[in-house]
């Protein structure tokens, strides 16, 4: 007897990838990236062993992102690989597909910047221990591939690896905040620029009021209200977030100033409000480019036959010594959430 072919989900990754882009204006993400998004979800869609994941656990392991800084960008997040690939498997696709992009579509000195900077994380003996190994990213705009990221796992041994102003800003937050624990380092290379971020996990609960020490000794103290006005109101007056809810990146801007930035992942917050995207949208008011940006976003996710998009998994806010708190939504696509029985059969 004949069996079923079932198409893999790479096909429907591909479809919803390239319809967004057409809703947003945007050049095809999928070209640049289709062998590894072809290797990434070569199993049928629904399979319940994409749900194994460190990216999106019970999902597909792909996380599209809107950005208020980036407002007519198209980005999204994979864990690279299939299920069952090991952390250093995951590294070490994710350092190929990032060394040849960097060369097809930024040149010889990006490339050569990335090798350098990536060293710690990629080179013989820093693939002990791995638990994910990685993640990998991109970005397009209408020109075409605007960014490429690479997130390694990182270790407390390899915090000394960082550049030399990143490390001092590491030294200075983690002095005054010891609990933080690194999680992963995100090397991001641009048409015309490269940068590297260092992001950490919060183990304890916390109140988002306890890092005005931290933004006080990064220069950035006169951020503290702007962050609480924003989470405060699209968390429905919380101030106070739960263990492991709570990641934070530090990082430069071009001119080697500090940033920050706070995610909260919201599927760790016992009570978020159901009008979460009203409220955020709400706090957007004031900025209407940005707040109609979003809305195209979300439409450019939901399916056709839908009126929702999916889940929300993260909000972020990221600011600077020259930019106020700035949003950022990372969304779990209703398409890509594996269904009850695959969820009861894993």
């Amino acid at each position: 007897m004949a069996t079923q072919y079932r198409e893999p989900l790479a096909a429907k990754v591909a479809r919803r990838l390239q319809s967004a882009a057409m809703a947003l204006g945007t050049a095809d993400p999928v070209r640049p990236v289709k062998r590894l998004i072809d290797s990434t979800f070569s199993l049928p869609d629904g399979d319940y062993r994409y749900g194994n994941n460190a990216l999106t656990p019970r999902a597909a392991p792909i996380e599209p992102s809107f950005s208020e800084m980036q407002p007519n960008v198209l980005r999204f997040t994979i864990e690279p690989l299939g299920p069952g690939a090991s952390g250093m498997d995951r590294r070490d696709e994710a350092t190929r597909e990032m060394r040849r992009l960097v060369s097809e579509h930024f040149g010889r000195e990006a490339l050569r910047w990335f090798d350098e900077r990536s060293e710690a994380w990629r080179g013989f003996g820093s693939g002990a221990n791995l638990g994910y190994g990685a993640f990998f990213g991109t970005s397009s705009d209408r020109d075409g591939l605007a960014a490429s990221k690479v997130y390694y796992e990182t270790g407390e041994h390899q915090l000394s690896a960082m550049p030399t102003g990143l490390l001092s800003i590491v030294r200075t937050v983690t002095s005054l905040m010891p609990s933080l624990k690194p999680l992963f380092t995100t090397l991001s290379a641009m048409r015309n620029d490269g940068g590297q971020r260092l992001t950490f996990v919060q183990p304890n609960a916390i109140r988002i009021g306890d890092f005005q020490p931290v933004l006080d000794a990064l220069g950035l103290g006169d951020r503290m209200p702007g962050l609480l006005q924003t989470l405060g109101l699209t968390l429905g007056g919380r101030f106070d977030l739960p263990a492991n809810s709570c990641l934070v990146a530090f990082g430069q801007d071009a001119e080697g100033a500090p940033e920050f930035e706070l995610y909260v992942m919201l599927g760790m917050i016992p009570d978020v409000p159901p009008n979460f995207l009203q409220l955020l949208s709400l706090g957007l008011n004031e900025r209407p480019r940005e707040l109609v940006a979003l809305e195209r976003w979300l439409s450019a996710f939901t399916p056709d036959d839908d009126v929702w998009p999916g889940r929300f998994s993260i909000l972020s806010l990221r600011t600077g010594r020259r930019a106020p708190p700035r949003v950022s939504l990372y969304l779990r696509p209703a398409e890509f959430e594996l269904p009850m029985r695959a969820l009861q059969a894993a």
